[in-house]
């Protein structure tokens, strides 16, 4: 699904690995929304997630989360 978001971003779900997961995604966790703001890869494809909120979240290589990455139109 996708949709439009304010300023003429284009917002769409998709699902989300360490290989694939890009600073600004937006994954809920416990019902909670959490913006990426930084990434740090670990051994074996596992990656650490920094959020705004400054919590970590530690994800394995094969972990897939459902998220929402907003692309800015040019």
């Amino acid at each position: 699904m996708s949709g439009r978001a304010p300023g003429g971003a284009l917002a769409s779900n998709i699902e989300v690995t360490a290989a694939t997961v890009q600073r600004g995604d937006i994954i809920q966790l416990g019902g909670q929304a959490s913006r990426v703001s930084d990434l740090f890869q670990l051994p074996q494809g596992a990656k650490q997630l920094l959020f705004e909120s400054g919590e970590l979240l530690t994800i394995h290589a094969r972990t897939r989360l459902a998220a929402i990455r907003v692309q800015r139109r040019r």
